[in-house]
């Protein structure tokens, strides 16, 4: 994996391939960060990267960045190799042990930018919960923005909050406002 902009431009991360995780491709994320570019002061915002795996998402908001980054997963091994990671490039992500559900019914902090990369096994039952939980415990700030990639073949437009949807090869990004 690469980190595409900001200070750590360039850099190239490697994962052990023990991690049981799917990264977002570089194309993928690259496209994804294109559209959010212009949005946002990144230093200002307030961010979340669920089901974080290698920290991918995470590393490149702090990069470029963003000082406020919660890094969430359920897997012992991801969550130490972000938090060495983020350790050893001094970059600020706060990283939790714990499964996503879990987190969103405990959490109380309101996000700007929410990012959830669930197994695409998830059913379209389980996708369509995480955007429920986010709305309806208000976990997403007024004019915030939640973005989940998931599998291609499971749209969500039945979402009312559901305002534009990308799709990258075997991702879907799906943008809910």
């Amino acid at each position: 994996m690469r980190i595409i902009s900001g200070t750590h431009k360039g850099r190239r991360l490697v994962a052990p391939k023990t991690l049981p995780v799917r990264p977002t491709t570089d194309r993928a994320k690259e496209a994804l960060f294109n559209i959010l570019h212009h949005r946002w002061d990144w230093d200002k915002l307030h961010c979340l990267d669920l089901f974080t795996g290698t920290g991918n998402i995470a590393y490149e908001l702090a990069s470029r960045g963003v000082n406020n980054i919660t890094a969430v997963d359920q897997n012992r091994h991801c969550t130490q190799f972000v938090a060495q990671t983020a350790a050893s490039l001094d970059l600020p992500i706060r990283v939790v042990k714990s499964s996503v559900d879990a987190f969103l019914e405990r959490a109380s902090d309101s996000y700007d930018f929410i990012f959830a990369d669930p197994p695409y096994a998830f059913t379209e039952a389980q996708l369509v919960q995480i955007v429920t939980t986010v709305f309806e415990r208000k976990l997403i700030a007024p004019k915030g923005l939640l973005v989940l990639e998931h599998d291609k073949h499971r749209p969500l437009a039945q979402l009312a909050q559901l305002q534009d949807e990308r799709l990258y090869g075997n991702s879907r990004f799906s943008f809910f406002g």
